[in-house]
């Protein structure tokens, strides 16, 4: 379920004396008694707030909302894996950090904290939170070993070449910023070329109007020198994807050119999914609390390009879209069609104090799936894997299924 950001809900989350912290250090609201203020009852602040300028609000409402962001079991996740980061010459810091941290009430608290205390821990932890929440990760192998080169140098050699890229092919990319990561044995780089100017419509001051403005579009390189593999996060023309990663691996990786990949040649046995009765498999402490086919989709094995989607509610009925398949066997040879996508709903709870979510997988031949490798994303590619449902070295029969699913 997304969380939803407002002002007064974050000043009702975040205690007091954690507020009362912020605003002293920015010289606000002085003559606020912060400690005669109920919890959870910020009607006095919030009523200042609104006396602030609007220039005055707008940076700390943005500082608001990344603390919003964090305060999550995931932000929290992140904060750990930036600090290890940080305090890696200290093995007994980390152990204190984690442990003040865990032991505060919730997640608001974690997230202010760590924002107010451990600066040093806050922008990677953000970058991190981030990447997380990403899905639709391109993932490149045969990258070699070699360590990833962060100095200036090689940094400002990746942002040029990103830069040139984008403004020789799509007339945008005048600047470009690259900034490195560390996070366990992984190396994240974050890149922000500048993207086509904009207008935006606003109201400043109580003035409506449309300001211009550059803003910035993002790619994201994951490199782990352990399994020699580069994933790439960006929205944009797939063309530019290979060009990017051999960016990534002359300016970074200091290879001559970017190695060959190697087909994933693996593939998802759908059908078994079409099977009434299929059992899940995943611990009981998983928080996995019930997994259901809501949608599957049929490609024929005679003529190229039929399919037929049978989707169903599963909220009343899990073998809804059984009940469908039986129906529609009565009346087609269904031994002439496979499965080459299927729609799995999970029920998986991520906040003991809050009813579970649904995540909703989708499985595609050959070997495509949506889930994010975030720790719900994780854990659910757990269960899939546990269950059987992961891809294979491809049989006769599976090479016949329609190669244009993906």
């Amino acid at each position: 379920m997304a969380r939803h950001y407002s002002t007064r809900s974050f000043f009702r989350q975040v205690p007091n004396a954690l507020l009362a912290r912020y605003f002293t250090g920015r010289g606000l609201f002085g003559d606020l008694d912060f400690a005669a203020m109920k919890e959870t009852k910020p009607d006095a602040l919030f009523d200042g707030w609104l006396t602030l300028p609007e220039e005055q609000r707008k940076p700390m409402d943005a500082e608001f909302q990344d603390i919003f962001e964090l305060s999550c079991e995931k932000g929290f996740r992140a904060i750990i894996d930036e600090a290890r980061w940080q305090m890696q010459a200290d093995p007994e810091a980390v152990t204190a950090f984690i442990e003040t941290l865990s032991a505060l009430p919730d997640h608001y608290h974690r997230a202010m904290v760590t924002y107010l205390d451990h600066g040093e821990c806050w922008k990677g932890a953000t970058r991190f939170y981030h990447a997380d929440t990403l899905p639709y990760w391109r993932k490149r192998k045969n990258m070699g070993h070699k360590p990833a080169a962060v100095d200036d140098a090689s940094l400002h050699q990746l942002a040029d070449q990103i830069r040139n890229y984008f403004h020789r092919t799509e007339g945008r990319g005048n600047n470009c910023v690259v900034e490195p990561f560390r996070r366990g044995e992984l190396d994240y780089f974050f890149a922000y070329p500048e993207d086509y100017s904009q207008q935006s419509i606003e109201w400043v001051d109580g003035e409506f109007d449309r300001r211009p403005h550059n803003p910035a579009f993002e790619v994201i390189f994951v490199y782990s020198q352990k399994e020699g593999t580069l994933d790439l996060n960006f929205r944009g023309p797939r063309k530019a994807v290979e060009p990017l990663q051999g960016m990534f691996a002359t300016t970074i990786l200091k290879l001559d050119e970017l190695p060959p990949d190697p087909r994933d040649e693996r593939v998802y046995d759908l059908d078994l999914l079409s099977k009434r009765g299929f059992d899940f498999t995943y611990d009981v402490g998983s928080g996995i609390e019930d997994v259901v086919v809501r949608k599957l989709r049929l490609s024929s094995r005679v003529n190229r390009g039929e399919r037929i989607t049978l989707e169903a509610d599963t909220s009343r009925n899990p073998d809804a879209v059984y009940d469908l398949l039986d129906k529609l066997g009565k009346s087609l040879p269904m031994h002439l069609y496979n499965v080459s996508q299927v729609e799995i709903a999970a029920s998986v709870v991520t906040d003991s104090d809050k009813p579970a979510k649904t995540v909703a997988i989708r499985l595609t031949y050959p070997n495509s799936c949506s889930l994010k490798y975030d720790e719900v994303g994780i854990k659910l590619r757990e269960m899939l894997e546990a269950s059987g449902v992961e891809p294979k070295e491809p049989t006769e029969v599976e090479e016949a299924t329609e190669a244009g699913d993906a």
